[in-house]
């Protein structure tokens, strides 16, 4: 026989699990929102002249792809190994609990929750100004790759983190050295979760506009002719093309934009699955 406290937790396991099947039902809906309505203005816009005609007879979004071609090498280049190599040594050369430890994470906690538009200040004041990069897309990579560095450590940290410390010890028991060890064991073992955080530091870097408007200029209409001229994005030319009378081709970017985030993610989640079972298979 049931207790009336037992039937009281029944009652609230129950509103407990439709309230949360609620909440994703939601969020579905509201991601499917953002994407058929996107899809639906912008895609029937997208030409071969937005993509790759001249700017100087109609709007084109080519120098916003080249300008993202050239902020995605620059973060990444920058921020991979510096992120990579500031995990490896968070997780493999010091001890996790002790203080400096902490205080390092805590930092690194706060920076990935700084806005944008304040490294885009940061960027602003400093390469711009000061170093006198003026407006080019290397100081707006740069800035970019220093906002994604706390996305790369944390992530790269976390699946360090998760590989189990019998395969160190094996390792060491074998006779091979710490970094021998740190490369041929750990970070293969934690390779998905690496590659998984840079395609989505990539994704960010594609998506980013409040640190761009500050470092690079928004020159839109123009091809950039190498790393330290102006230039643009995607996501500036969004803003731009809605703000200067051209509804269609923002939109027709906004999709493109929206075509490109979507496929890093699928990207990431795909790598992560492969590389899971290529661990399992060689396991």
């Amino acid at each position: 026989m049931k207790t009336k406290a037992h039937k009281r937790q029944i009652i609230k396991y129950a509103v407990f699990k439709y309230a949360v099947r609620f909440a994703l039902v939601l969020s579905l809906i509201a991601l499917a929102a953002v994407l058929v309505f996107v899809a639906a203005r912008g895609a029937p816009h997208i030409n071969t002249r937005l993509l790759f005609g001249d700017y100087g007879k109609y709007p084109s979004i080519k120098p916003a792809l080249a300008g993202t071609l050239y902020l995605i090498l620059i973060s990444v280049l920058i921020a991979a190994p510096v992120g990579i190599g500031s995990a490896v040594f968070l997780t493999e050369y010091t001890k996790t609990k002790s203080r400096p430890v902490r205080i390092i994470r805590i930092a690194v906690e706060t920076l990935a929750g700084i806005p944008s538009i304040v490294y885009g200040i940061f960027g602003y004041l400093v390469f711009v100004i000061a170093l006198g990069f003026n407006y080019s897309l290397a100081g707006g990579g740069i800035t970019l790759a220093i906002m994604i560095l706390p996305v790369i450590v944390r992530s790269t940290e976390e699946s360090l983190l998760a590989v189990p410390n019998t395969l160190r010890e094996g390792s060491f028991a074998l006779g091979s050295s710490k970094v021998r060890t740190i490369f041929s064991v750990v970070l293969p073992c934690a390779a998905s979760g690496i590659v998984t955080s840079l395609i989505l530091a990539t994704g960010r870097v594609i998506s980013e506009s409040a640190v761009l408007i500050l470092t690079v200029g928004m020159v839109v209409n123009k091809m950039p002719a190498n790393i330290s001229s102006p230039g643009t994005s995607l996501a500036l030319d969004v803003y731009y093309f809605g703000s200067n009378g051209y509804p269609e081709e923002a939109a027709a970017t906004g999709a493109v934009l929206l075509v490109l985030v979507v496929s890093i993610n699928i990207l990431a989640t795909l790598t992560g699955k492969l590389y899971g079972k290529g661990e399992l298979a060689n396991g």
